[in-house]
């Protein structure tokens, strides 16, 4: 029982620590379709959180993002709608499925490379300080994740082994 629960909590960890990295990360599919600027992106709510930036850091960095959104590859429906369909055929293709899955993969690459491009442009305004600051918050945030992961890791281990001893 004890083991049951561990392994709920670190998937509840798991889970949690995911919600609010997404938080912390630009997911392109929302960036870019949403017209109203202040709700596209808000700068001080993610990457740069906690960080004071001068207003002219703040435009510059509004200007960057109202540029990147017009060159960010769009997310294309067609694919999604293709994978759909393969996924609800009587017979499973696994070659279908794989190559499908291999191209909307790769524009995810091209989506997240444009966004890291924006990423590194506005990280680049920042001051040193601010860059500092920016790095220990970002070195915080990766020792919370790196002890969830070590927790989920134990408790998938205890969850085997004792899968093992019961058969």
């Amino acid at each position: 029982m004890c083991k049951v629960i561990a392994v709920s909590l670190a998937s509840a960890l798991v889970f949690i620590s995911c919600n609010s990295h997404a938080d912390e990360t630009f997911f392109a599919d929302n960036w870019h379709q949403q017209t109203n600027n202040a709700s596209r992106f808000n700068i001080e709510s993610h990457m740069f959180d906690g960080i004071s930036l001068t207003e002219q850091q703040r435009q510059q960095m509004r200007d960057l993002m109202q540029r990147a959104r017009y060159s960010l590859p769009p997310v294309n429906l067609n694919e999604i709608e293709t994978m759909h369909k393969l996924v609800t055929e009587n017979r499973f293709d696994e070659s279908a499925v794989r190559a499908q899955a291999e191209k909307m993969a790769q524009e995810q690459v091209d989506r997240q490379v444009e966004m890291a491009r924006v990423q590194h442009q506005m990280y680049n305004l920042l001051t040193s300080e601010q860059k500092a600051l920016l790095q220990k918050k970002h070195s915080k945030r990766m020792n919370v994740l790196r002890e969830i992961a070590e927790l989920q890791n134990v408790s998938s281990e205890e969850f085997y082994s004792s899968n093992r001893s019961n058969q």
